[in-house]
């Protein structure tokens, strides 16, 4: 079973996730620092918070599809680029703690989303090069297929 994942840029991170597990009932699956997300069964969903600027407000940083293999996210690739949308592909990426493999699209507002599977736990909460990982959708730009990361 997949589900959705919303990624959202908060200013209070301590704030945020003691509103979250009271709203979803569920601790944090895992925190790091500038970093929580929460596994929620019932709606099935993966919230990841990641640390903003302080007295910003909170807004969306991705939209994703957690599918469970490297299979699942290559059939979304091929469904994907088939129907005609610009997909960036990305394999053994780290980013937001996680090693993972993915594919990233845009929606007609520009809102990014991508369909991604966790590989492994990593170390490093940034991505080291550039990717439409962990940024304003406005500094992103994806212009064709290519290798761009997400937050788990």
């Amino acid at each position: 079973m997949s589900r959705v994942q919303l990624a959202l840029r908060v200013s209070d991170l301590e704030g945020s996730v003691a509103f979250y597990w009271k709203l979803f009932g569920v601790e944090p699956a895992e925190r790091r620092p500038g970093y929580a997300n929460f596994a929620v069964e019932n709606p099935p969903l993966k919230l990841v918070l990641l640390e903003g600027e302080r007295d910003q407000p909170t807004v969306m940083d991705h939209l994703g599809v957690e599918v469970f293999s490297t299979d699942e996210v290559n059939v979304a690739t091929k469904r994907l680029t088939d129907s005609g949308l610009i997909t960036l592909e990305e394999n053994n990426t780290e980013c937001c703690y996680a090693l993972q493999d993915k594919v990233w699209v845009r929606g007609p507002g520009n809102e990014p989303w991508e369909v991604y599977t966790v590989k492994a736990d990593s170390p490093q909460l940034e991505k080291t090069a550039e990717s439409a990982c962990c940024a304003p959708a406005a500094e992103t730009e994806p212009a064709t297929s290519g290798t761009a990361s997400s937050c788990r």
